[in-house]
């Protein structure tokens, strides 16, 4: 229960951090779309460990291999399975935490959930999960680029307190990709690298916000009431380890405006399309899209994982300090862009899908 997300493009993860292997089946992918392989491996090479100085040392390659569900590099309809095996497995880094709950990490609630949890790592809460959603979501910005010539972009827009100021109508990937962070305003990367590596050298971690575009968006994705468009996003998003926040358009700044100041005017339009003189909305009214560019904001909490002494107990509810062992980020935010890219593309191919099967035009 709980690893699947989707209804008509829908994907189901599974394994755990140091287990034999990492991935996804994805079910709904329409047939006979024609697959760039090396495009989802990029994308896998943009999410995995040991990719810079500030991420961490766990040495991945996380190399694909599909097993099903293609004929060549085109797919059949059936279900796609992908896989990643763990190479790098250091289970021991963990022996001294099998009875000893890190501090706002998921080892105390699987275990009063469950009575059992993974003996090493994380388990099913590590963010190596997300190999299996980035693969799919890999899919998924291929199968909306072919439909709609739809782009989805996500980028670091705040570490610790240091925030870009960054016109996302103006971010390319390259600008993106040009730094480790992966913020694609030069200065402020400089300084979010040197915070994260001073707050490193603490034995400490930091979060911050990952924003995210998605440029020309197919009109009328999105469900009334319960499955609106934003609310499954939220949702998509929330689901990513160490989430804590997520806003679409403006977001809580929206709440210090009048109506009248936020309210997004029409504008005369001849191509049939909406036109809106600002975007507060996000791209999203009545949680259902409007053409106009979807924007939207996650908040990423510090790693929870650190070297620093910490008061925890143990499995008797024994009083004791901690110092975590193990490879961990000391900022997670460089290797979550694309996880968010991934979630924000499947949740829009699944209402895409939706949206053609309810929809003549």
């Amino acid at each position: 229960m709980g690893s699947s997300f989707g209804l008509l493009f829908r994907m189901s993860t599974f394994g755990e951090s140091h287990g034999g292997a990492v991935g996804v089946i994805l079910e709904g992918c329409p047939p006979r779309l024609e697959l760039d392989l090396a495009m989802i491996q990029n994308e896998l090479k943009r999410r995995r460990p040991g990719q810079s100085r500030i991420t961490t040392p766990r040495n991945e390659t996380d190399q694909i291999e599909i097993l099903s569900g293609l004929d060549g590099n085109t797919t059949l309809g059936t279900p796609i399975a992908m896989l990643v095996k763990n190479a790098d497995k250091r289970p021991a880094d963990y022996a001294d935490m099998q009875k000893v709950f890190r501090p706002s990490h998921a080892d105390a609630t699987y275990q009063a959930k469950y009575g059992i949890q993974a003996p090493s790592g994380g388990g099913r809460a590590s963010a190596r999960e997300t190999i299996g959603r980035v693969a799919a979501g890999a899919i998924a910005k291929q199968l909306l680029f072919q439909e709609s010539k739809t782009e989805v972009l996500a980028w670091v827009k705040r570490i610790h307190d240091i925030e870009a100021d960054i016109k996302s109508d103006d971010v390319e990937v390259d600008a993106i990709e040009s730094n480790i962070v992966r913020c694609p305003n030069q200065k402020s990367a400089g300084l979010m690298i040197k915070r994260i590596e001073e707050i490193s050298k603490e034995g400490d971690s930091c979060g911050g916000v990952i924003e995210c575009i998605v440029r020309n968006p197919p009109v009328g994705l999105g469900m009334p009431v319960f499955d609106k468009l934003e609310a499954d996003l939220a949702k998509a998003l929330m689901s990513l380890p160490a989430t804590k926040g997520f806003e679409v358009g403006s977001g809580f700044k929206g709440t210090f405006q009048k109506g009248s100041e936020h309210n997004d005017e029409f504008l005369p339009s001849l191509d049939g399309r909406l036109k809106t003189a600002t975007n507060n909305s996000g791209g999203i009214q009545g949680g259902i899209s409007n053409g106009e560019p979807i924007i939207l904001r996650v908040g990423f909490k510090p790693t929870a994982t650190i070297r620093k002494t910490q008061k925890t107990i143990d499995l008797e509810g024994n009083a004791l300090t901690l110092g975590a062992k193990g490879r961990h980020d000391p900022c997670v935010l460089p290797r979550a862009v694309p996880m968010v890219e991934a979630m924000v593309a499947i949740v829009l191919a699944d209402h895409l899908l939706r949206q053609r099967g309810q929809c003549n035009s």
